[in-house]
């Protein structure tokens, strides 16, 4: 009898252990459950925001459709630019927005005349600046500086487009160009650029034609100080 009254202990005492080791494996579940749902719920609150969608989803666009910006967009995208920040609010930049479309297609021709064999090749060419049916010119002080906070405004203009279903590409090749050739002095006389400042670079902007796959990003520059 104290036999049996002790293996009915011990197997009771294996139950409750048993009983226990389950309750604890549920909670260790649910605590796993809710983790991954807290990490979910972080991960989306990330992707559902739009500015940084907006900031992801940005290319460098060359190929746009035949179709000039609304001037009213044009001008909402300005006003983001030049919302940006700068040293000491100095603002040390001058803006010039081209919707000419034959003041495009003018310096257009300087730039074909001088480079026919490049022109040739391009069956898609349209224009020297990526085809792109609008213009947003910036200009730096001429004797240096205010780059940084130029570019901080590029950034502000570029990600504004994006925002809006329009596509930008940053130029530099065509300002050497109209800024080396004496025959494109029409067009930065059209532009008034104050005499203390010089064009910097071209903003080409439109509807684009195109999705381009995104570069890839050298994470490994990235390092954290902890």
């Amino acid at each position: 009898m104290k036999n049996l009254i002790k293996r009915e202990q011990s197997e009771c005492i294996c139950f409750a252990e048993s009983e226990n080791s389950r309750t604890k494996f549920k909670r260790m579940i649910l605590s796993l459950m809710a983790m991954v749902c807290v990490l979910t719920l972080s991960a989306q609150s990330v992707y559902d925001n739009e500015v940084i969608n907006t900031i992801m989803a940005r290319r460098s666009i060359r190929k746009y459709l035949d179709k000039p910006v609304e001037h009213e967009k044009l001008e909402i995208i300005v006003k983001c630019g030049i919302n940006a920040p700068s040293g000491m609010n100095r603002q040390p930049w001058i803006v010039r927005v081209v919707e000419d479309q034959k003041l495009i297609a003018d310096v257009t021709e300087v730039y074909k005349q001088e480079n026919a064999e490049q022109v040739k090749r391009d069956k898609d060419f349209k224009n020297m600046f990526r085809n792109a049916p609008n213009l947003i010119c910036v200009c730096t002080p001429a004797n240096g500086g205010g780059e940084l906070d130029a570019g901080l405004m590029g950034e502000n203009i570029m990600l504004a487009a994006q925002s809006m279903g329009l596509g930008t590409c940053c130029l530099g090749g065509p300002v050497r160009f109209l800024l080396s050739n004496e025959k494109c002095k029409f067009f930065l006389d059209r532009l008034d650029i104050p005499a203390d400042y010089k064009l910097n670079y071209i903003i080409a902007i439109g509807y684009p034609d195109e999705q381009p796959d995104a570069k890839p990003r050298d994470a490994s520059k990235v390092k954290y100080i902890k």
